[in-house]
């Protein structure tokens, strides 16, 4: 239970959260709720036995908020990092005493893992610990969105970021910066130098953090609390994020405050959901650990208010039907050994608002299952099959206004990815192997693939090679 003392360092740091969590950028997976896109935004939390209340979409799961679910030994503490998808083998206790532990963010699920830190002394801070990342990839695709003006071949960095953080202390904070392209099932390839300026900036995610016992309380941009995939390629399973990702935030500018109790990690947040730059969402993640190898979590999103951005009408980062939904989630973790499976069940759904454009609602109904296996000698495979599909038909007078999935009216889709990976000290290459099928399509009104929008599959490759350092 949280106690009348820690509510009242939150409402003592509200004025903080607000001065901290005020500079505009845009918003990530929005992109996918334009017209040919698929969808919006991403991240959930899950919390094992011993894993920080950030616990999310990866080995344990719920979601990527690391900073949203601290476990009891306040481990995590990113979007929801759950346990290690693939701990290390048992050691003795003083090669254990020796080894550095994982920082708790940025919140990974595996196979890929933070390198060593390096540690630094800053003088009033203590030490602090920097890591990072070096990569980049390639890409080729059939039936390219040429009516988006996309091509079939790219290439671009996906990621050169550095972390620093300070995870001691009753003052702890965290700061990501750098370079990041958000590659997504479904949507046209954006380059990465658009994709940091129509998102969030060259520093993404950054916050306080405040620490009492297992209570604490983060401000500043965040990492989401909802679903089961984590915003940057290196924190998940897979290269690119799913469909289902599409319909969640990723990042937002607030407050959240984490409470772990034996078995049960809660969370709440009051953000600007899809970076809209109103304080008006509210989120909240139930995590409980039955034990160290199976987690249930439950976490749920809305807007308490209604707004549409006047000036552009949209962004990538604030889609208009997104930052106005509601979505909930359900998911299960399962870890053991080098087994990691993740089934999880979405529904959003926005209600008619002519006052804000949305002339018609409409809902949808995911899921997924996210699943990876450790070989032996640093590889890996991971597999991600998806299901998504909207409400409403071409019939309805005012159904384009609420084209969720970006492929029209009543649409849905399928996808399959796979993911060989491997890694070997801070090296690592991986590629994506993925299809998706548009179902109930109608050619007169929706928006698919190829050069004229008509082609109902996507094949795509993508393969991503670099360090962690």
């Amino acid at each position: 239970m949280i106690k009348n003392k820690n509510i009242g360092v939150c409402l003592g740091i509200l004025g903080l959260a607000l001065g901290i969590v005020g500079a505009p950028a845009a918003r990530a997976h929005s992109w996918m709720a334009e017209p040919g896109g698929t969808g919006g935004g991403t991240e959930t939390i899950t919390a094992s036995a011993s894993v920080t209340p950030d616990a999310p979409r990866s080995a344990e799961s719920a979601k990527k908020n690391d900073e949203s679910i601290a476990s009891a030994t306040d481990v995590p503490q990113d979007q929801g990092a759950p346990t290690p998808a693939n701990p290390p083998q048992a050691a003795t206790p003083a090669a254990n005493a020796a080894a550095p532990a994982p920082l708790p963010s940025p919140s990974m699920t595996g196979p890929l893992a933070t390198a060593v830190p390096h540690e630094i002394a800053a003088g009033p801070f203590g030490k602090i610990n920097v890591t990072g990342i070096l990569s980049g990839m390639g890409w080729t695709e059939g039936n390219y969105a040429g009516f988006l003006g996309d091509t079939p071949t790219h290439y671009d960095v996906s990621n050169a970021q550095v972390f620093i953080q300070k995870t001691t202390g009753w003052f702890q904070f965290y700061l990501q910066g750098g370079a990041y392209n958000l590659p997504a099932l479904g949507v046209p390839f954006t380059k990465t130098t658009d994709t940091v300026k129509g998102l969030y900036g060259p520093f993404p995610t950054g916050y306080i953090k405040l620490v009492k016992g297992n209570f604490n309380v983060e401000v500043g941009e965040l990492p989401t609390l909802i679903g089961a995939e984590y915003t940057f390629s290196f924190e998940n399973m897979n290269i690119e994020r799913g469909l289902l990702w599409g319909q969640e935030p990723a990042i937002s500018r607030g407050i959240q405050l984490s409470d772990t109790y034996k078995k049960l990690t809660v969370s709440f947040s009051w953000n600007d959901g899809f970076y809209s730059s109103r304080y008006t969402s509210l989120s909240g993640a139930l995590a409980y650990a039955f034990n160290s190898s199976n987690t249930l979590s439950f976490v749920a999103s809305g807007n308490a208010g209604a707004y549409a951005r006047i000036n552009p009408p949209s962004t990538f980062a604030t889609p208009l039907l997104q930052n106005n939904e509601q979505i909930y989630n359900l998911l299960y973790t399962y870890t053991k050994g080098p087994v990691t499976v993740t089934p999880y069940y979405q529904y959003t759904v926005v209600k008619t608002n002519p006052s804000i454009g949305i002339l018609q609602g409409a809902h949808t109904n995911g899921g997924a299952i996210l699943a990876n296996y450790n070989l032996k000698h640093g590889i890996s495979l991971a597999v991600r099959p998806e299901y998504i599909k909207s409400s409403g038909t071409v019939l309805d007078p005012n159904a384009f206004s609420s084209n969720l999935l970006g492929y029209g009216p009543g649409s849905g889709a399928f996808s399959f990815t796979v993911t060989p990976t491997y890694v070997k000290d801070a090296f690592f290459i991986r590629g994506d192997f993925s299809i998706v099928h548009v179902t109930n399509f109608d050619t007169a009104t929706g928006f698919a693939f190829g050069p004229t929008g008509l082609k109902l599959n996507q094949p795509r490759g993508v393969l991503e090679a670099g360090f962690m350092f």
